[in-house]
C-alpha cells in the first residue's frame, strides 16, 4: 500500500523559485562564474561568455549590479576603463556555482563535455 504523501509548500520554496528565476536567466550564471575567477573588463567577459551579444551582456551586468552581486568600477585612465568584480554577496555564490557545475559534469556528462 502506498501512502498518500502530499508535499506542503515549504517556506524556502518561494526563495528557491526567486533564486532560480534570477540565476536561471540566460547568461547570469555564466557571467557570475567567469567573475568568480577575478575581476574582468567588458571585453574579457564578452570573450569568456561565448555567444552573448554586447547589449545582452550590458543588460545582465546592470541586473547583477542592481542585485548587489557585481560591482562596476570605472578606472580613470587614460584610457578610461571599466572593471567588473563580484561583491561579497556575489562571492558567496561561488561555492554554489562550483557545486552546480560539479553536479552537471557528473550527471549531465553526455551533454556537458569534460573540461580537461
Amino acid at each position: 500500500m502506498v501512502d498518500d504523501v502530499r508535499h506542503e509548500p515549504r517556506a524556502c520554496d518561494a526563495a528557491l523559485a526567486q533564486a532560480f528565476g534570477f540565476l536561471g536567466k540566460r547568461w547570469n550564471g555564466m557571467v557570475l562564474g567567469v567573475l568568480s575567477g577575478g575581476p574582468a573588463t567588458f571585453s574579457e567577459l564578452r570573450r569568456a561568455v561565448a555567444g552573448i551579444s554586447d547589449s545582452v551582456l550590458s543588460d545582465r551586468l546592470s541586473e547583477l549590479a542592481a542585485a548587489g552581486l557585481v560591482l562596476r568600477t570605472v578606472d580613470a585612465g587614460p584610457p578610461v576603463g571599466v572593471t567588473y568584480a563580484l561583491t561579497a554577496s556575489g562571492t558567496s555564490l561561488t561555492p554554489v556555482l562550483d557545486q552546480l557545475a560539479g553536479w552537471a559534469q557528473e550527471n549531465l556528462a553526455p551533454r556537458c563535455p569534460s573540461a580537461g
